[in-house]
């Protein structure tokens, strides 16, 4: 009898373990720098951009584009396609493409924390539905509730956190745009 009860105990244990859905790898991204290397995680919960940041990274988007906005302790933000050969001292951040992206906010679930990967996005004024930019991302320093439910986050640093650290300390212009370039030299879909 007791065999038979551990027998019924393991089957059901199995039947369980198979029935319970796999959770699907979350893909990452290694941003390679002039500073170092930061490896993104993206949310398979906001597929939209998962699906759109790796795209982008497949083409090569990002490589040679710069951080064109770092903020000391606020955070950092890269993706404006303009920033490719732009010259020292040019005003960025209106670059983009021809599309935006649906927003794909999960607030509470998903909240800005350090090292978040968020999109970046037009202001309330013009775009009251939060869509996001195609291309613009920033690099969360800090927990930011004023941007909560307002911002898609679609990922996290899981490697390299003290490269965004640095990126943050240097020197920047009055358009938060560093003075010597910090440049993406490749993004690449980590395998």
């Amino acid at each position: 009898m007791k065999r038979v009860f551990i027998l019924m105990a393991i089957v059901m244990i199995a039947t369980h373990l198979a029935a319970k859905p796999k959770e699907e790898a979350r893909p990452r991204v290694a941003i390679e720098t002039t500073m170092g290397t930061i490896t993104v995680e993206l949310y398979n919960e906001t597929p939209l951009h998962r699906d759109n940041f790796l795209k982008l990274v497949r083409q090569h988007f990002y490589d040679s584009l710069l951080f064109h906005r770092v903020i000391d302790n606020f955070m950092i933000q890269a993706g404006d396609p303009l920033s490719k050969h732009a010259a020292p001292g040019q005003q960025l951040g209106a670059g983009s493409l021809s599309y935006d992206i649906e927003a794909e906010i999960d607030y509470p679930t998903i909240a800005h924390k350090r090292g978040s990967l968020c999109a970046a996005r037009e202001g309330d004024d013009v775009n009251p539905d939060y869509r996001s930019s195609p291309c613009q991302f920033y690099i969360a320093w800090g927990r930011y509730h004023h941007l909560d439910g307002k911002y898609t986050v679609y990922g996290e640093v899981v490697d390299g956190l003290d490269v965004v650290e640095k990126i943050l300390r240097v020197e920047t212009d009055r358009y938060n745009r560093p003075i010597a370039d910090v440049r993406i030299l490749k993004a690449s879909v980590v395998e």
